[in-house]
């Protein structure tokens, strides 16, 4: 645009002095210049692209290979064009990384008329998350560098990659165990299938209760007693919010996080229990489905930079798996904690408030905690208060979660720590903090 302002304001000049030349060039300047944007529009807009990846799902070490097909659909033989393979930066920034490029995700070519171009790369998945690879970002433009335009091709490819999941041992049945079946101290409610006695009858016992062989043997009605209702199974309660972790221990605390509920989860479907979770994490797949992307632009720093946005983490719903018992609802967990995110949005104390009415009371709430403030301590407590069986699993303690696991214990929750992966594999042979 200013190139063309200044071409007119001559052009003027020129014709004002009655300058013969100079009007003559500017006449030249001003029709490279329509040209050029032609030429550089033409080019773009008529390049399609596609891409192949040979992973939807993956473990941690798993390596993956992308292929972008560049086609020049147009008429006209496209001079240049720069193609480049958008990737998250902060996966490839953050250390340790969560990925590993092998090979160059750019290329500069030339595209004949109907010609296509590969550009091959792989990927090395070195932490769990929903990664994400394109759009493509493609760059043209005139022979003279007057004109540049960039547009982004393709939808986005995603792979989903599973937290690493940690065998559970030193397992011991007779512990105060935060998995596993656990007998209510008191009477709440009476188990129908667990009978624990007879007795005789009472006036107001249901006739539902009545023990009609044991009342044919002895000659008078006698009714059956029930054990009381007993705990079985977990709730997975997991804080994510980016308050409680520090840019200081990132990302091995939330990590960390991930997989002790990842592997509690597995521990408590192997033993054929039911089991859920609660976070307070963004969903990566909501992120993707809110967010679109345009397709040209002016400048390459825009153009990647909307290629690669993402929104502000204020998710104030929280991601829920209802718990139950089946094949299915481990994996379910596991995909949903492969996507997880930390957020902005509820705190710890807000999701519980939000979500005790999701809690079955018939299973063990463990809450996954980066550290426990006053707020959260208070609303752990008030869940105790209400009849449920809590634990708090406190990960990576440090000095300033001291206090924290002081606040628990004084709300009655018992507390276990996880200092790194070995830990995790010993949770449940813990001595319990009180």
């Amino acid at each position: 645009m200013r190139w063309a302002l200044g071409a007119i304001a001559l052009l003027l000049v020129g014709y004002a002095l009655d300058l013969g030349l100079l009007v003559y060039a500017m006449y030249a300047l001003l029709g490279v210049m329509l040209v050029s944007r032609f030429v550089a529009r033409e080019w773009v807009d008529n390049l399609s692209a596609e891409r192949e990846c040979t992973h939807l799902t993956a473990e941690i070490g798993d390596l993956a290979g992308l292929l972008v097909t560049v086609t020049n659909t147009g008429k006209w033989p496209i001079a240049w064009l720069l193609v480049e393979d958008a990737v998250s930066r902060d996966a490839l920034e953050q250390r340790p990384p969560r990925l590993k490029i092998e090979g160059p995700r750019t290329m500069l070519v030339r595209l004949g008329r109907g010609e296509q171009k590969w550009l091959r790369y792989k990927v090395r998945f070195l932490m769990r998350g929903y990664h994400q690879f394109g759009p493509v970002l493609l760059e043209s433009g005139d022979l003279f560098g007057l004109h540049r335009r960039f547009r982004i091709e393709t939808a986005p490819s995603f792979v989903l990659v599973y937290p690493r999941v940690v065998p559970i041992t030193g397992f011991d049945i007779a512990s105060r165990r935060p998995v596993g079946e656990v007998r209510l101290t008191h009477r709440l409610f009476e188990d129908p299938t667990r009978i624990a006695g007879v007795r005789e009858y009472q006036p107001g016992d249901p006739l539902n209760r009545v023990h009609w062989r044991a009342t044919a043997r002895m000659g008078s009605l006698h009714c059956k007693l029930y054990e009381p209702s007993c705990v079985a199974g977990v709730t997975l309660l997991l804080d994510f919010h980016s308050g409680g972790y520090p840019a200081r221990n990132e990302p091995v605390r939330s990590e960390l996080a991930i997989v002790a509920t990842v592997s509690l989860a597995n521990a408590v479907y192997q033993l054929g229990q039911q089991v859920g979770l609660v976070t307070n994490a963004r969903d990566a797949a909501d992120r993707v489905r809110t967010e679109g992307f345009r397709l040209e632009f002016h400048t390459r720093e825009l153009a990647r930079d909307t290629a690669l946005a993402t929104s502000r983490a204020d998710r104030l719903r929280p991601v829920v798996v209802e718990t139950r018992r089946g094949v299915e609802q481990f994996q379910r967990i596991r995909e949903t904690l492969a996507r997880a995110e930390l957020t902005d949005g509820l705190t710890m104390s807000q999701l519980v408030l939000e979500s005790i009415s999701r809690l079955p009371r018939d299973a063990t709430v463990v809450a996954i905690l980066p550290g426990a403030s006053e707020e959260t301590a208070l609303a752990l407590g008030s869940l105790r208060r209400r009849g449920f069986a809590v634990v708090a699993i406190v990960v990576l303690p440090d000095d300033e979660t001291v206090a924290g696991l002081g606040r628990l214990i004084a709300a009655g929750i018992e507390v276990r720590t996880v200092a790194d992966e070995l830990s995790i594999g010993n949770l449940c042979a813990q001595t319990v903090f009180r």
